[in-house]
């Protein structure tokens, strides 16, 4: 059996996925290879307190210290989605001891999107 290498990436790039329900963290290398990732069910919570923005701070401090194995010191932060935990992601990555370099917002906006359904009527 090979034995699996240690990969030393100093600058790496945050996915930061939130929705209304959950926030994911990934983080991967230039080339797009995910290196580790946390979310806010692997991190104890469930139900609605996955959504709050607690949840997510403590997400991306248990992925930061994942990622301290890996030697990251820099990072550029991509955000997607327009759940509660954005900026305290960001927030707390930051206070991890990472440095941001940039700050990208991908949150996919409708334009006009699909025909809503029809009027209830009671």
């Amino acid at each position: 059996m090979r034995k699996k290498q240690k990969r030393v990436v100093p600058q790496a790039v945050a996915h930061i996925n939130t929705t209304f329900n959950n926030t994911i963290i990934s983080f991967s290398d230039k080339e797009g290879k995910i290196l580790c990732w946390a979310s806010s069910g692997t991190c104890g919570f469930k139900g609605a307190r996955k959504e709050t923005a607690f949840a997510a701070q403590s997400a991306a401090k248990s992925v930061a210290n994942k990622a301290s194995e890996f030697g990251m010191k820099t990072l550029h932060v991509i955000v997607r989605g327009r759940g509660y935990g954005r900026e305290p992601a960001i927030r707390a990555l930051k206070s991890t001891g990472l440095k941001i370099l940039s700050l990208q917002d991908n949150t996919p906006i409708s334009h006009n999107g699909c025909r809503p359904p029809k009027r209830r009527r009671l």
